[in-house]
């Protein structure tokens, strides 16, 4: 046995869980091949300086597992069918970060607030009942879902009560839900903006959905065009459209929810980037206009930290209840901790004041990108509303998308082309991300980004 290098430490103790795992590991790694046979117990004993009882048990124990087969007469052997493991991969080589990373939809997450969570954190765990760590409603503890309702009354009219807010792990979570939900009422042929996230659409697909593109204009999601397509599920992000940056105009959100009625259909709304709106107020959502039509998604990715995977559902009536068997089966609930910390947040307006601080320090940032497009890149083309953490840059006709991505990358500037969230082909354009970075840096991103349009 020394050539597989077993050995035995009589001052670590438990001599037989020694044993056992070395030889777990002797047949995993293909030091003892199957069918081969290994010493008697006595004889083990004697080169390890242990007793024989040692062995036995050692031996029983990977018995029991499968790793060996004991057979009367025949001694005791590795068991077949145990496959050597492949070489585990090297580990994957990362690249050095962009200098300046223009990544659409990421937050300052340097601003995360951390004193107010932690605060908000310890009086949530100070007052607790020791009940609330058990299992709870699945559908959300009653504390937070009472305060969204609350929050999201107020801040983006919505008409939901607590019994209407479902907490889930963010809107991905909450999409996936709704597809098998929407699947049991007849639902299956799903419309998207084109463009639209590409996140967005390798979630449908992984889900066995081919999404229907439907163009966007200077006013949102085109209607008649959705119309044509034989949908019955819209998927929009009427507050400020990701990439284009339009919002959805009020004609067309009658038109929508018009749709919705005549045909039985759902929109989900996914409350994209509703919190950031720079020149005015943001526009209430859609759902409070027509709760029984309308599927309202929203979470914490943009305005605190997409690692927290918090979220939430105003849901039908019709709906609500299959939603709600699905979320059980899930996951059986949201962390409890997380919820309890975030309605203490919001009960306590520390989650007020953190979205007016970032709202400005946003503002300026989208002001200095575009100040530096403007200076460097006037040939482009910004469209969309002051609001969000992402511009859509419309290039110069003729340029090469991907170049544009590739030249500005090795010049240290990290942006995405449009072209992957098309449906269908569409003019070359760029989303690009401010809230990551300072004004003075965004400034120097333009610039730099400046160049890799003109040489593409």
């Amino acid at each position: 046995m020394s050539e597989l290098l077993i050995t035995v430490d009589a001052a670590l103790g438990d001599l037989t869980g020694q044993l056992t795992r070395g030889l777990r590991e002797a047949v995993r790694a293909g030091r003892l091949t199957a069918g081969s046979k290994v010493p008697a117990t006595r004889a083990l004993a004697g080169r390890l300086g242990v007793s024989r009882g040692v062995v036995v048990e050692a031996y029983a124990q990977l018995v029991a597992e499968g790793y060996l087969v004991a057979a009367h007469g025949s001694g005791t052997r590795v068991a077949p069918g145990i496959a050597r493991p492949a070489p585990a991969a090297p580990p994957a080589v990362v690249g050095t970060p962009p200098a300046y990373d223009l990544k659409p939809g990421t937050p300052d997450l340097a601003a995360f607030p951390r004193a107010a969570w932690l605060a908000a954190t310890r009086r949530a765990l100070a007052s607790a009942e020791h009940q609330r760590f058990g299992y709870g409603d699945p559908v959300g503890l009653p504390d937070l879902r009472a305060e969204l309702a609350g929050h999201l009354a107020r801040a983006r009219a919505a008409a939901a009560g607590p019994g209407e807010v479902t907490v889930v792990g963010g809107v991905a979570q909450g999409l996936s839900l709704l597809i098998a939900v929407l699947a049991l009422h007849g639902h299956h042929r799903f419309a998207v903006e084109d463009p639209c996230s590409p996140g967005t659409l390798s979630l449908l697909r992984a889900h066995g959905v081919e999404p229907v593109g439907v163009p966007v204009d200077e006013e949102g999601l085109d209607v008649s065009a959705l119309a044509a397509t034989g949908a019955t599920v819209a998927l929009v992000t009427p507050a400020h459209q990701y990439p284009t940056g339009v919002v959805l105009a009020p004609a067309r959100r009658g038109e929508l929810l018009t749709w919705a009625k005549e045909t039985g259909g759902y929109v989900v709304e996914d409350d994209y980037d509703a919190e950031f709106r720079y020149d005015r107020e943001p526009v209430g959502c859609l759902q409070g206009l027509a709760p029984d039509l309308v599927i309202h998604l929203g979470s914490l990715s943009k305005s605190l930290a997409p690692g927290l995977r918090l979220g939430w559902a105003l849901l039908p009536p019709a709906l609500a209840p299959d939603f709600h068997h699905a979320k059980h089966y899930a996951d059986l609930g949201t962390g409890v901790i997380e919820q309890l910390a975030f309605a203490e947040l919001l009960s306590g307006g520390g989650y007020h004041r953190h979205l007016r601080t970032v709202r400005a320090q946003y503002h300026r940032r989208r002001d200095a990108l575009l100040d530096g497009l403007r200076e460097h890149l006037p040939a482009a083309g910004v469209h969309g509303v002051a609001a969000g953490l992402h511009l859509y840059l419309a290039l110069p006709p003729g340029t090469a998308e991907d170049l544009t991505v590739e030249r500005a990358a090795s010049a240290g500037v990290r942006v995405e082309a449009v072209a992957p969230m098309r449906l269908r082909p569409g003019p070359p354009a760029l989303a690009l991300g401010y809230g990551a970075l300072p004004p003075h840096r965004l400034t120097k991103a333009a610039q730099l980004l400046a160049a890799a349009v003109n040489g593409a």
